[in-house]
């Protein structure tokens, strides 16, 4: 999968969660460097519905997509939970996210935590808070982006702009 771009490409990364989605966007230059666009998280009220909340993070979602107009995504692949019923509220939450990619036509790429960290921290096994710092030290950021969720996706964003040969 190759995108092309001649100056460079915008790259979302989007933590998937029911309660909390984490999102962030970076730019990648045509010479490979990365810089920060924007990060945040879309939160969904607890006192709705499963359906509720899903309607509402689809729409936010595409706020997102529609504003900043991202040409490649990255999406983190459901890890297993201990906690069936975590897994299968996130699992919706993922298909919802990925619908709307899909209906948007941008390309995604799906990473397992421990790619993400290898990418970032050049070790699969690395812990959060040093992915945290990776994230801070690689877009030449004042603080570690906030909330945990907004970083997870800024890491994931990072680790496509890594892989050669795309974009």
């Amino acid at each position: 999968q190759r995108l092309l771009y001649q100056y460079h490409m915008i790259i979302l990364g989007v933590d998937p969660g029911i309660a909390d989605t984490g999102w962030g966007l970076i730019k990648k230059e045509a010479g490979g460097k990365v810089s920060h666009i924007a990060h945040g998280s879309i939160k969904t009220p607890k006192t709705e519905g499963l359906s509720e909340r899903l309607v509402a993070l689809y729409s936010e979602l595409n706020k997102i997509i529609d504003k900043y107009q991202p040409q490649a995504v990255a999406v983190e692949e459901l890890f297993f939970s201990k906690n069936v019923k975590t897994a299968l509220t996130v699992g919706q939450a993922r298909g919802v996210i990925l619908l709307a990619l899909k209906q948007k036509h941008i390309p995604l790429i799906e990473f397992k935590p421990s790619q993400v960290k290898q990418a970032v921290a050049a070790y699969g096994q690395a812990g959060k808070t040093q992915v945290q710092k990776m994230v801070k030290l690689l877009l030449n950021l004042k603080d570690i982006p906030q909330p945990d969720d907004a970083a997870d996706a800024l890491a994931l964003a990072i680790a496509l702009s890594a892989i050669k040969n795309y974009g």
